[in-house]
């Protein structure tokens, strides 16, 4: 089974280096040809504004082309506004060049299926195994053609408006900071928010293909909440540059944790008629309040794995509305096949005028349970390894597991990009919290000295 380049979230890397190249950008668009793009033959293609993604949106075209498979150049678009008209597009396939909130040197390659979602493991797998056998036959009377869709952003924004439920300036007297990350959302964020009666101020608008992501959008929101404070804004939004991330702030500049945007949107839903008793997800990152807080409204709460991979696949399995991740992914399941800042700042806004009252008096929502949230760095990857299997840590991780038990949870993971051993522990008493917290730093710390 391959997987080798194929992370949670498609292939990344620096653009021009291997396996961000022509060459391999073309190997798999013929891979994906022959192992996916069986049926209509046709596949669409988008991207960000990094300065890489007309390089691989060519290589790519030319090796779909190459198997026979016609291409749908859809253009700048972000990843949500993607998986949420592909299942209209008439395609087998679709693909987001796009390295999400990475800086401008690198890309990445999403595969998307006909319905919208992500790939599995197993057929990234297969896809890959294909590359590496490297060899693609070729008919020189089945060449595909390249097209050009500008009618897709306009399908995704009908289904963004939607949720205004016909409302032709719902907005209206809010004043909103919008920081686009020079990416994806750019041209299509504030201009919705204007349409919808608000007044906006718009930051990291301007892409160059060299910007995306510099110092702005959700990964640096130190000008969001400054240009909030200043402006007397009543809510600042950052996305990244394909905008599946969002980081909100209130009319003081303080963010607001994505737990608590769960938390909101959850409480809105339920008060709007839109919960109807299904339950919410989110990871094991998430403060324990949130558990208690979602089960005050009368439905059940599952917390996943850490990644939005594994917060989508257990909303589609438990039916949830409502999803997300520590990271800034909020999934809204009735309207999004991911992560999708504008719709879920839509919903925000829409919240917050309702109320008429100020972000300030909304959060937090509920209490945050005491936490302890440690990051230990170690010299290798096999390091890690040796410390996550090591007896004595085992031993102190399922001792402090039983320990909390019912009020709480401990995290106890490698990262799965850095030489880091993550130790999380939440619950209700702070006392307990801090207790099995230090036992477990200190035993990995033992071992790493």
């Amino acid at each position: 089974m391959g997987n080798k380049l194929f992370g949670t979230d498609g292939v990344r890397g620096v653009a021009n280096q291997y396996p961000m190249t022509i060459k391999f950008a073309m190997n798999l668009a013929q891979a994906c040809a022959l192992r996916i793009c069986t049926n209509r033959k046709k596949v669409a293609i988008a991207k960000d504004t990094r300065i890489s993604c007309d390089m691989l949106e060519a290589a790519l075209t030319a090796g779909f082309t190459a198997q026979g498979v016609d291409v749908l150049q859809i253009g700048v678009l972000p990843t949500p506004a993607l998986t949420t008209v592909t299942e209209n597009l008439g395609v087998d396939m679709s693909v987001m060049i796009t390295a999400s909130h990475n800086p401008f040197h690198d890309n990445g390659i999403k595969l998307i299926d006909a319905q919208g979602n992500k790939f599995s493991d197993d057929v990234t797998g297969k896809i890959e195994e294909l590359i590496m056998q490297g060899e693609f036959p070729t008919n020189p009377d089945a060449i595909g053609k390249v097209f050009h869709n500008s009618e897709a952003l306009s399908c995704y924004l009908a289904v963004v408006k939607s949720i205004c439920q016909g409302e032709s300036h719902p907005l209206k007297g809010l004043k909103i900071v919008v920081d686009c990350a020079n990416g994806a959302f750019s041209d299509i964020m504030p201009q919705v928010f204007l349409e919808l009666g608000a007044g906006v101020i718009r930051l990291s608008d301007v892409p160059d293909g060299y910007n995306i992501n510099r110092d702005c959008g959700s990964q640096h929101i130190d000008n969001l909440l400054k240009t909030v404070k200043e402006s007397h804004a009543d809510i600042g939004i950052a996305c990244d540059g394909d905008g599946d991330r969002i980081i909100v702030c209130d009319e003081h500049g303080q963010k607001i944790p994505t737990e608590q945007l769960i938390a909101f949107l959850a409480q809105y839903m339920k008060n709007s008629g839109l919960l109807n008793g299904r339950p919410v997800v989110s990871t094991i990152l998430s403060n324990t309040g949130l558990d208690s807080f979602v089960e005050s409204l009368g439905v059940a709460y599952y917390a996943t794995k850490v990644g939005e991979r594994y917060v989508i696949e257990k909303m589609k399995e438990v039916n949830s509305p409502i999803g997300g991740e520590e990271s800034g992914h909020v999934v809204l399941g009735d309207y999004s096949k991911t992560g999708d800042a504008l719709m879920v700042s839509l919903f925000l806004c829409l919240g917050l005028v309702k109320s008429s009252k100020k972000m300030s008096e909304l959060f937090p929502v509920f209490r945050s349970e005491p936490f302890v949230f440690e990051n230990i760095r170690f010299s290798s990857n096999d390091a890690v390894q040796n410390a996550i299997n090591s007896s004595d840590v085992i031993g102190i991780v399922e001792k402090a597991k039983k320990a909390i038990e019912g009020q709480g949870r401990v995290v106890f993971r490698a990262s799965g990009t850095e030489p880091l051993v993550r130790i999380w522990v939440g619950g209700k008493d702070e006392k307990l919290v801090n207790e099995l917290s230090a036992e477990i730093i200190g035993t990995v710390l033992r071992l790493k000295n």
